[in-house]
């Protein structure tokens, strides 16, 4: 079986769990929202700060929708950790940090 490398333009933002969550999850659940935190044990309020990308991931989180949809708590944190990653290598000042190297 061959293996492809994945390829994705280092411009382009990675997309943030909550959108993916909004956009693609749980219109396909057609349940309420409210439905849905109660599902996971959250607030209604926490619920929709993630779909609107105003809060991250936790691995708390992670671990409650990893086992809400099967998928296991990683693959949310991967996700997170992409997206956080991509904006601090283009918001934080690192010009005064120096570069070290082994001896």
């Amino acid at each position: 079986m061959a293996k492809y490398a994945a390829k994705r333009n280092r411009d382009r933002c990675p997309t943030h769990p909550g959108e993916l969550l909004r956009d693609d999850i749980l219109p396909a659940l057609k349940m309420s929202k409210t439905d849905i935190a109660d599902a996971l044990g959250i607030s209604r309020q926490h619920l929709y700060d993630i779909l609107n990308e105003k809060k991250p991931i936790s691995p708390e989180i992670a671990a409650r929708l990893g086992r809400a949809f099967g998928d296991g708590a990683g693959i949310w944190l991967r996700m997170q950790a992409a997206y956080d990653a991509w904006h601090a290598e283009r918001e934080v000042d690192v010009s005064k940090v120096t570069r070290l190297r082994a001896a």
